[in-house]
């Protein structure tokens, strides 16, 4: 066995010291043990890397409605589609409803969509949950019912028929001056609401090859996947990577109409993921995520911004006690500038207040002088002069921060994440400016990562 230089020192020094068989025992287990565990930590499964190729779930989707509801459904007078609904259900039940169109007044139902997940492999008679949203205006399913609703696939076929009672975590109470509403009292769920009524056809055992397709596509990963399987399988041609999203693999003689066991086995193999060397940068929120294969070449880093900040802080000043009191001087009176003179229209009236008018009914007007008084000058106020008065003093404070206590830093080539992140730590750079010092750092070409910015 050999051991790490560290570990023989430890070796040696226990063995000077203690000379007992069983703890050099212990240390020959131990120390392979903690290796092989750091090399495992590495590692990922392939069940977690990739899926296997046509084992998918299927959406289905559908319209119906929900009753039962205490008056809080969709407003039937401006929702159609409630109406027509409502309408041709009752007609397929047996109920002319078609005469009393304008009549219909109720509040209790409200048209709904509905959406399910049919996994695969999913037989007939199974159960599928289903989600449940009104289109209307309805403003809570609270107590509400399902009705039988077809879910139809994509290609336009049954899949699946759902109803039930419908689960709604949200309520909402109101008043007339008030309204209290939590959650979503609109969307609710069914657990098992909908029976599966046709199969999606997938035959696994007469397979001669299956694909693998990786969650997120690297050349690397997808020939490291292959290798691991060539290696379990004995066959250096079992498997290989046809591009950096897809493994395709043979099915060995020994796995011959057993292709589940030969997925059970692969998905279990570890291998170590390979990832491109990423920075995501969120502007919106300032969360920047940055790979662990991010490095930067040497690069000289300073930043700084110039704050000036201004503080009013007034004070009042008191006079001393005993101090001899103000005297109040008489106010100034105003002086008066030239006044105009004008003629005005004004006009005339008989002994009885009433206008005089000429003989063509027009009145008669005699033009007299009015003077038009002037500006004046304001006059001054009483002054306060003499002995001592309170008075407010302005204090201005002015404090300029030129980022004189920022300091260049320098990072050396093929720095680490970590060396970054404590360096710009370091200088006090937050989120916010961590963003355009990394879009600086790779316009000038440091930044040996690709940036996207979300």
């Amino acid at each position: 066995m050999t051991l790490a230089p560290t570990s023989g020192l430890i070796f040696r020094r226990i063995f000077r010291k203690t000379f007992n068989p069983g703890i050099l025992l212990a240390l020959a287990l131990v120390i392979p043990l903690a290796v092989a565990s750091a090399a495992q930590a590495q590692q990922t499964r392939i069940k977690d890397l990739a899926n296997v190729e046509g084992v998918r779930d299927n959406m289905l989707v559908g319209y119906g409605l929900v009753v039962g509801l205490n008056n809080s459904g969709d407003d039937l007078t401006r929702d159609i589609f409630t109406r027509e609904s409502l309408i041709g259900m009752l007609e397929r039940l047996g109920v002319n409803a078609r005469t009393a169109n304008d009549d219909m007044r109720t509040r209790n139902l409200a048209a709904v969509m509905v959406t399910a997940v049919l996994p695969p492999f999913s037989r007939q008679g199974g159960r599928i949950d289903v989600n449940v949203a009104t289109m209307g205006d309805a403003t809570s399913m609270q107590g509400g019912t399902l009705l039988v609703t077809p879910l139809l696939g994509a290609d336009g076929e049954v899949y699946a028929v759902a109803q039930g009672p419908v689960e709604v975590s949200g309520y909402t109470a109101r008043g007339q001056a008030a309204s209290v509403t939590r959650g979503v009292p609109t969307a609710g769920r069914i657990a098992a609401g909908a029976i599966v009524e046709r199969e999606v056809g997938y035959e696994m055992a007469s397979m001669t090859q299956i694909r693998l397709n990786l969650r997120n596509p690297d050349f690397t990963t997808a020939r490291r996947i292959a290798e691991a399987i060539n290696n379990y399988t004995q066959d250096r041609n079992a498997a290989k990577p046809l591009d950096p999203a897809t493994i395709e693999i043979k099915i060995p003689p020994r796995y011959q109409n057993n292709v589940v066991a030969l997925i059970t086995d692969v998905e279990n193999l570890s291998v170590i993921p390979d990832h491109v060397a990423k920075v995501v940068i969120d502007e919106k929120s300032g969360v920047i995520v940055m790979g662990e294969n991010v490095r930067i070449s040497t690069v000289a880093i300073a930043q700084g911004n110039l704050t000036i900040r201004v503080t009013e802080t007034p004070q009042v000043s008191q006079p001393l006690p005993f101090a001899p009191g103000a005297s109040v001087l008489p106010p100034v009176p105003g002086a008066a500038t030239n006044d105009t003179t004008q003629i005005v229209p004004k006009p005339r009236l008989n002994a009885n207040g009433q206008p005089v008018v000429d003989a063509n009914g027009n009145p008669v007007f005699d033009y007299v002088p009015q003077v038009v008084p002037g500006v004046r000058q304001q006059g001054q106020p009483g002054l306060i002069g003499g002995g001592a008065q309170t008075v407010v003093v302005p204090r201005t404070d002015i404090n300029v921060d030129t980022g004189n206590d920022k300091k260049i830093m320098v990072l050396p080539t093929s720095v680490t994440l970590g060396e970054l992140v404590n360096g710009l730590n370091a200088l006090g750079v937050g989120p916010r400016d961590l963003i355009p010092i990394l879009q600086a750092i790779k316009a000038v070409g440091a930044l040996q990562a690709a940036i996207e910015i979300i």
